[in-house]
């Protein structure tokens, strides 16, 4: 049966027990209707009706549906959409559901922003405490057993935040959510992420296991947009807001702290902290630390809230507004024409010729290039220039003909500048050493392995220069950024080690894809990560872990180097670093332990039947900074530890036990690994 629609003159359409009366949105796998019933007035005059188009009738859509309808009929709060019900017309599923007659935040706040009307402050407060009250409902939602549900929204975004013209305040839309009491791999360490970018909480853009506080941190988002009017995190692009997310950088909140008071801006940021357990811990916690900056009068802020919706909806009004927009760029544009066509008319004699405008933006053009001992490379393409910087083939110092200007230096130029090693070493002379090292040592002595988790144990600041000679007498080097005790950042001079080429080893983009982002680079400043995310063929998201993975997989082959010197200076910091990664270096310890074993890390262990037992730096685990952000595999060791069992035992437990203790699934591989990395950092011994 073809999916329903409603007719040409607007007429409804018989749908089971509903009329359709019109569509108002259609997304990848469903529509949405305004229907009523058919007969009577119940469940209600009106309600919505979300059906699944053939395209989204897979048996994984249809549990999503069914799960969103059983999530709806859990929860029962005046501040949260009440599902109807859910079944099946034909062969076409629905879900049946409260009409919120108005709009919802998003549309609300971008029409403020569209006209510069700044949202009251009480009507704020208003709506994100009772957003607050509709968490705190979805988040104790107990099933028929009383069990509690342990229900994570994971989309907590204005567009699902439904005001209406009389004043409510709505939280709908659970396709999307998950029960944490059931074996689900949604809120587990590096599962795919979904909802909206902008409100994830920094748990989630690091990959790390999340709970019901991600939610929590969504509202305090939307409540900072509300407040100040404006994005909560800066960032002109899509990874420039997840790594602001993840440093907890909310710079825009800042800078209204006069205007909202040392109180609440106290409350803003306790509700964006980076660390969960930092934050408001239930939904109705966060709405009681609102409350004292809640209205006298509800109901006058209600009607206030009325009003703005009522604004917010009237299309008749946006479009008049929108038509004289239009209007005003045509007119400047044909002025802009005239201008455009006087200039290029024939010059009279004597009249000056317009200079072309000239801007700093490279374009994808042949470029020349002049390295500092006096060499020329002509007719060089723009990827292989920026392979060529990225490489350390040129340095900063080196000159580029390119887009129309002179020859200017690689520094000068921003967009290709970013891409310089962020040391002054070269790829192929001897390691430029900046003074006496603070610690040195030869590869053949002391493994890499134990000198990451010396730096770790020490949480040291510096750089780490790691130099080996090839077979064939050239030198490959990697430069190592840390900031207490974190990986910052990973140089490489290795062509397979660029950002592009591990996107394609990783499928995450073609062969053919990436050389249409290098041919376009110019247009995002060389930044290949936002080409790629603007050419659509792989998500922000996506690229913003693989900069993660690339850091963590540069420092692990490093662990296989079994010939070469190790230098540290405290204090070095690189010169420029566009995607700090802020990474625990136990992640890169356990992929090194995998690479040094040549993938097999149970081939490090001893006889199975040996005893694990505590190490001398057991008793430091305890400790938050110790444990840092470990993968969770290498946290649980310290306590298996403590019970005194074997290393097969040990091992058969991470693997059955890490999925029931919150964390993902485990593979025999990670828990070898996770055994081995725990005994180089002094936490075990067998």
């Amino acid at each position: 049966m073809a999916p329903s629609k409603t007719g040409s003159a607007g007429r409804p359409v018989p749908f089971g027990p509903f009329l359709l009366e019109r569509r108002i949105a259609v997304g990848g796998s469903a529509e949405v209707f305004i229907a009523r019933p058919r007969e009577g007035n119940l469940p209600a005059p009106r309600l919505v009706v979300k059906k699944l188009l053939a395209s989204g009738r897979d048996p994984e859509r249809l549990n999503t549906l069914q799960q969103e309808a059983e999530l709806h009929r859990a929860v029962r709060h005046p501040n949260v959409v009440e599902v109807f019900g859910a079944g099946v017309v034909g062969s076409e599923p629905y879900l049946a559901m409260e009409y919120v007659e108005g709009v919802d935040l998003y549309r609300l706040l971008r029409r403020a922003e569209a006209e510069q009307r700044h949202f009251p402050r009480e009507t704020a407060i208003y709506v994100a405490r009772r957003v607050a009250l509709a968490l705190s409902a979805v988040h104790t939602a107990s099933g028929k057993d009383r069990t509690p549900l342990g229900i994570v929204h994971r989309d907590v975004t204005p567009s699902n935040v439904y005001l209406s013209v009389d004043g409510a305040v709505r939280l709908g839309d659970f396709g999307i959510a998950r029960l944490t009491s059931r074996e689900d791999e949604s809120t587990r360490p590096g599962a795919t992420l979904k909802g909206k970018f902008g409100y994830l909480s920094p748990e989630q853009v690091a990959g790390e296991a999340f709970d019901h506080r991600a939610d929590l941190f969504a509202l305090a988002v939307m409540l900072g947009e509300m407040l100040i009017g404006e994005r909560v995190f800066p960032g002109s692009g899509q990874l420039a807001v997840l790594l602001a997310i993840r440093d907890g950088n909310v710079e825009p909140l800042v800078r209204y702290q006069a205007k909202l008071g040392p109180e609440l801006y106290r409350v803003c940021l306790r509700g964006l902290a980076r660390d969960p357990s930092a934050r408001f811990q239930t939904g109705e916690e966060m709405a009681e630390a609102l409350a004292p900056f809640e209205a006298a009068d509800p109901e006058a802020v209600r009607t206030t809230l009325s009003r703005w919706v009522r604004w917010a909806a009237d299309s008749e009004h946006l479009a008049r507004r929108l038509e004289g927009q239009i209007r005003s760029s045509v007119e400047r544009m044909r002025a802009a024409r005239n201008v455009s066509d006087r200039a290029r008319a024939p010059a009279s004699a004597g009249s000056p010729v317009p200079a072309p405008v000239q801007t700093d933006v490279p374009h994808p053009m042949l470029a020349r290039v002049r390295r500092a001992d006096g060499e020329t490379l002509e007719d060089v393409t723009f990827p292989r220039l920026m392979e060529l910087i990225a490489t350390g083939e040129l340095q900063a110092g080196d000159e580029v003909e390119l887009g129309g200007f002179g020859f200017r230096h690689i520094r000068d130029i921003d967009s290709l500048a970013r891409h310089l090693l962020p040391s002054t070493t070269a790829t192929t002379s001897r390691l430029f050493q900046p003074g006496v090292p603070d610690y040195q040592a030869p590869l053949s002595e002391t493994p890499m392995l134990s000198v990451l988790a010396w730096l770790r144990q020490r949480f040291e600041t510096g750089a780490v220069f790691v130099e080996a000679l090839r077979s064939d007498s050239t030198r490959q080097r990697k430069e190592i950024y840390l900031r207490d005790g974190r990986l910052l950042h990973v140089a490489s001079s290795e062509k397979a080690e660029l950002l592009g080429e591990y996107l394609v080893r990783r499928g995450c983009i073609t062969r053919s894809q990436l050389e249409v982002a290098l041919t376009l680079l110019s247009h995002q400043g060389g930044r290949l990560g936002d080409t790629l995310v603007g050419m659509g063929v792989v998500e922000a998201m996506d690229v913003f872990r693989a900069i993660r993975d690339q850091g963590r997989d540069r420092v692990a082959a490093l662990c296989a180097w079994k010939r070469g010197s190790v230098l540290f200076y405290r204090g070095t910091a690189p010169s420029h670093v566009e995607f700090p990664l802020d990474l625990d270096l136990a992640s890169p310890m356990m992929a090194g332990v995998i690479v040094a074993a040549r993938d097999d890390p149970c081939a490090a262990l001893p006889d199975l039947s040996a005893k694990l037992e505590c190490g001398e730096r057991a008793g430091t685990t305890t400790e938050r900074r110790e444990r840092g952000t470990a993968p969770i595999s290498l946290q649980l060791v310290p306590a298996l530890a403590a019970q005194g069992i074997s290393l097969g035992v040990a091992i058969e437990r991470m693997t059955q036990d890490g999925p029931r203790n919150g964390g993902r699934a485990i593979s025999r591989k990670e828990a070898c690994a996770a055994l081995v990395t725990a005994k180089i950092l002094g936490w075990v011994e067998f």
